[in-house]
């Protein structure tokens, strides 16, 4: 990324906005219309996070998630030192998006906020502490270093938001990211289990780059390892 901070920071802003105003505001116009199937909801998470990916990654990297870009700082791909701006601009962003959606739409199904089903807790932190961890290795891999990115392996993380929704939608509204949960959540009034997606959702998300971090200790033992055993190569 060469572009400037303030460009970059604004782009994430957008692609958050983006992000959120499709997705939750299918959720909502779903609800208005009397309800649609969770494929078609997947479908739409699957576009809200293709969108600002396509428009914004050569920009910002389009994180459009606080947990992304928490990954990549802490697995050194990222700068620790501009954490805060993207997160500030991704909440920013959420909020916009949402604030739309409400104009827009009205407030029905909560805004598009995520509930967990029943009350179920332990259910929702479980099932999103693993979807985002899947996220966050989708996205490790994406940013590897001699990675070839083609255009259409930038399809994978809206590919696990999509499956995600289809999944464990109905049970936990499918998060993955605290920035899309927190807006429609206190824009709507409605907080029940927030801060569930606020623990596991990081969590998650630092799970995966442990799991990335002990793949690659283990290559490099087994590399090690090889190399003792044979000494002329």
């Amino acid at each position: 990324m060469t572009a400037s901070l303030p460009r970059r920071v604004v782009a994430e802003a957008a692609g958050t906005a983006l992000l959120v105003g499709i997705g939750t505001g299918a959720i909502v116009a779903a609800s208005r219309a009397g309800g649609v199937s969770q494929a078609w909801l997947a479908v739409a998470w699957f576009v809200a996070v293709a969108v600002p990916i396509f428009l914004f990654a050569r920009l910002s990297g389009s994180h459009i998630n606080p947990v992304v870009t928490l990954a990549l700082a802490i697995a050194r791909r990222f700068p620790l030192r501009e954490l805060p701006a993207y997160v500030g601009a991704q909440l920013v962003g959420a909020f916009a998006g949402s604030f739309f959606v409400r104009v827009t739409l009205g407030n029905e199904a909560h805004l598009g906020a995520t509930l967990p089903a029943g009350g179920d807790l332990g259910l929702t932190f479980l099932l999103e502490f693993v979807f985002t961890c899947l996220l966050i290795l989708s996205v490790l891999w994406l940013t590897s270093e001699g990675t070839t990115v083609r255009w259409w392996d930038l399809l994978l993380p809206p590919l696990v938001v999509g499956v995600s929704t289809f999944l464990i939608g109905p049970w936990t509204g499918s998060s993955l990211n605290p920035a899309r949960t927190l807006a429609p959540g206190l824009l709507s009034g409605d907080v029940v289990g927030l801060w569930v997606y606020l623990v596991s959702v990081p969590l998650g998300s630092l799970s995966a780059v442990g799991l990335l971090r002990a793949s690659q200790m283990r290559t490099r033992r087994s590399q090690g390892n090889a190399r003792r055993a044979d000494p002329g190569r």
